[in-house]
């Protein structure tokens, strides 16, 4: 790596993947921790791609972060006596049944599983698309893939994608390190080597499609535009910010002993500059889902205002209430 000195000085090896990480990992999981197939391994660390043509601000880059699984589970009955047969064949459309079918609720409890994720983190599904890869298009390990692609503002392009890499990876090690990586059934007493189902995420592109599913450009009543960031309350940089109306009169002293009380919902910010609105403002553009505003009112009845991030709608509750009413309606 490099242009100083010698080639052969800096020739070094950059990992496409996380995942034969994992692979490696397979027998000293199972020795010391007792696990039980089906299980899955997950990492998420730096890959490196010999792009031609990064771009597009983080989606393609020479250099990322990729959240990978191998989940590991039982194969198809009578595998061992077929698989020369079936590993012949390009898909498992072509396979027997029974084996089509085992292979084939892996795939259906994992979509489910990364739909829901999806869900959470806040991607807009209406953007995703679910691609099939063709059988002449399937790399070398695997007998299915399928890509979820994403509506980007540059186009439609992959965000995840789903392999089953059958027993390929296990074997490999195990032929060229001469070392058993097979699993034995406790209830069964079966011996065999563990297929693999590898759900594969990049952080980046991840991150960017949120940010595409959250951004909104609002134009309200009055004429004015307001940007805001629709992020779920569960991966907001900032779950709450507390803003005293006024500088003086004890309201940031009330207002300080409040955010203290709601950091455990995570980060929270105290903001004291500026007009409320503007303050309003600051908060919506980096996704605070709730604001919190300490003014005359509650040094006389101790409530405070609720002001939430998508409606704008406002709200009096008393600072007793406070945490259990965040918690209801954001953090629960």
């Amino acid at each position: 790596i490099g242009k100083n000195g010698k080639p052969e000085d800096n020739f070094v090896y950059l990992r496409p993947e996380t995942a034969q990480a994992i692979f490696l990992e397979f027998k000293n999981v199972v020795d010391n921790t007792r696990a039980k197939i089906p299980f899955g391994l997950a990492q998420i660390g730096k890959a490196f791609r010999n792009e031609i043509t990064p771009g597009n601000f983080i989606f393609r880059q020479l250099e990322f972060e990729q959240m990978e699984i191998e989940y590991f589970f039982s194969p198809p009955k009578n595998w061992k006596e077929n698989k020369e047969k079936l590993m012949a064949m390009g898909h498992i459309n072509d396979w027997d049944e029974e084996s089509r079918n085992h292979i084939n609720a892996q795939f259906d409890a994992w979509s489910k599983d990364i739909d829901n994720w999806c869900e959470i983190v806040g991607l807009d599904t209406e953007k995703c698309h679910a691609i099939e890869h063709a059988p002449e298009k399937l790399s070398h390990y695997s007998k299915r893939t399928f890509d979820i692609e994403f509506d980007f503002p540059f186009g439609q392009k992959e965000l995840y994608g789903c392999a089953y890499r059958t027993d390929f990876d296990l074997s490999q090690h195990q032929k060229f390190s001469e070392k058993k990586l097979e699993y034995r059934d406790p209830q069964t007493n079966e011996v065999y080597t563990p297929h693999v189902l590898e759900p594969t995420f990049g952080l980046g592109r991840t991150f960017l499609a949120i940010l595409t599913s959250s951004y909104e450009e609002e134009k309200l009543e009055d004429g004015t535009v307001r940007t805001v960031l629709h992020l779920k309350p569960a991966i907001a940089p900032v779950k709450v910010a507390v803003l005293p109306l006024m500088k003086k009169d004890g309201l940031p002293e009330i207002s300080k002993e409040i955010l203290e009380e709601l950091k455990i919902f995570g980060a929270c910010e105290y903001d004291e500059g500026g007009q409320i609105g503007k303050r309003y403002r600051r908060q919506d553009e980096i996704g605070t889902p709730v604001c919190i505003t300490v003014d005359y009112d509650t040094k006389e009845d101790n409530t405070v205002t609720v002001r939430d991030r998508d409606t704008m709608k406002q709200e009096r509750v008393k600072i007793t209430d406070l945490k259990e009413f965040l918690f209801t309606n954001y953090f629960g």
